[in-house]
């Protein structure tokens, strides 16, 4: 049982609407101090609405948000002065360079990190004196991260912070998410991408037309699965199909043109079943290769459709 101490933000009973729109449609959960949660779901799932009833930007038509122990509806700004958001689009002053942004934006609260800190932090140092729109799409959104962390903030919100980016970019800002988390500070992000979710987030919760419909760390929401692994082998098993079903953990199994695909449950145990299946029936593999399940397959499974859709 989780310590109701460590939560840092809960959500509770959350709904959202917009005219016969359930944007958001009864959310619950709590986030733990420290941790990367991540809110997983296509677009259109209500993850940014979601979002923003947290953040004190919009208002709910039901629920609760508390934020550090504060009730974002009824304080929204003894919230803010705690907390750093990221907007899935943010806009800044075509004339003032970056040094001059974070500065203006220091201005406004009582806590802040210096200018340089942060351009450091971004390795943005040497652009201090340049504008926005001269940066490219990486720097963007490092910038744009960096500037919610002018007040160093408790709790840091990202709003698909990758979207747009080339992979390059996009891992480079994953490393940065994390360098953010490991001193200390709790991280919420939302995302559509299945990668960036298995690799940043400890938590996940998987959001579709407004519900969540599935919470767990990422290991767990695919063991979660009936058959969390995929084991595919050569043209020498095609014709073994029936003798391959009946292996330990195996689900199902089919054969196609290129060889067979057995469905496990367990691969630690229907890998050393088939080693001893093949040795005693004179076998030779050309080829097995496990390929574990991921949050696709885990969205797929729940909702029957794919995350990309």
């Amino acid at each position: 049982m989780t310590d109701t101490t460590d939560i840092v933000i809960q959500v509770d009973g959350l709904t959202k609407h917009y005219g016969e729109l359930r944007a958001v449609d009864g959310v619950s959960f709590g986030v733990r101090r420290g941790e990367v949660f991540g809110i997983l779901g296509p677009n259109g799932a209500g993850k940014t609405t979601t979002l923003e009833c947290i953040e004190g930007l919009t208002e709910p038509t039901s629920g609760a948000t508390t934020v550090l122990g504060i009730d974002t509806q009824r304080e929204p700004q003894k919230v803010k002065e705690r907390i750093g958001v990221q907007l899935q689009a943010s806009a800044y002053f075509d004339h003032l360079t970056l040094k001059e942004i974070l500065d203006l934006f220091g201005m406004f609260y009582n806590r802040r990190i210096a200018t340089f800190e942060l351009l450091e932090q971004v390795n943005l140092a040497d652009r201090a004196n340049t504008t926005v729109n001269k940066l490219s799409g990486g720097q963007q959104q490092r910038f744009s991260i960096a500037a919610t962390l002018v007040n160093d903030p408790e709790v840091v919100f990202l709003d698909e912070p990758t979207t747009g980016l080339d992979p390059r970019a996009r891992r480079s800002l994953w490393d940065f998410v994390q360098s953010i988390n490991s001193e200390g500070r709790t991280v919420v992000l939302t995302t559509h991408y299945m990668e960036e979710a298995e690799y940043l987030c400890d938590r996940i919760a998987i959001m579709d037309r407004g519900k969540i419909v599935a919470l767990d760390s990422p290991d767990n929401l695919v063991r979660s699965l009936p058959v969390p692994y995929r084991i595919k082998l050569g043209e020498e098993c095609a014709e073994r199909i029936t003798e391959l079903r009946e292996l330990a953990g195996v689900k199902d199994a089919l054969a196609d043109e290129n060889g067979a695909r057995l469905m496990s449950s367990d691969a630690s145990v229907t890998v050393p079943a088939l080693m001893n299946w093949a040795t005693e029936s004179g076998v030779n593999l050309t080829h097995l290769e496990v390929v574990p399940s991921n949050l696709e397959d885990v969205f797929l499974s729940i909702t029957g459709r794919a995350l990309t859709e």
